[in-house]
């Protein structure tokens, strides 16, 4: 069975950085779609970053240009790079998988979920 793991997170200024990193266990054969999806509380889930088994990349809008998302298979890692941080990136930050990453935006798209870290930015 496939489990993922978050660690990474914490507190920075603006303008700083963090990496997450997204541990993968058990039988993943490289193939799973990973995402990274961050939520503050009141407000819905959002998807921030994804990346596919052809290390294709997609992320939405406000992280453009500031965040990367990376896969390393000999780790089974998929990492978030999150540089220049506002803070508007505050939030709770979870990694998820998946067969596919055709729906990437949608939480259904995934099966797979770990518990999340906390990211908090201040000004």
């Amino acid at each position: 069975q496939i489990q993922l793991a978050e660690s990474g997170g914490g507190s920075v200024q603006s303008g700083g950085s963090l990496r997450l990193s997204c541990h993968l266990s058990g039988d993943t054969s490289g193939s799973l779609c990973v995402g990274w999806y961050r939520q503050v509380p009141g407000k819905n889930r959002e998807a921030v970053a994804v990346i596919n088994n052809n290390d294709r990349t997609n992320y939405t809008d406000s992280v453009k240009g500031r965040f990367s998302i990376t896969r390393h298979s000999a780790e089974n890692t998929v990492d978030l790079q999150m540089n220049n941080l506002k803070p508007e990136d505050t939030a709770i930050y979870t990694c998820a998988a998946g067969m596919s990453c055709l729906n990437w935006a949608q939480t259904w798209n995934y099966i797979l979920w770990g518990q999340g870290t906390q990211v908090t930015v201040s000004s």
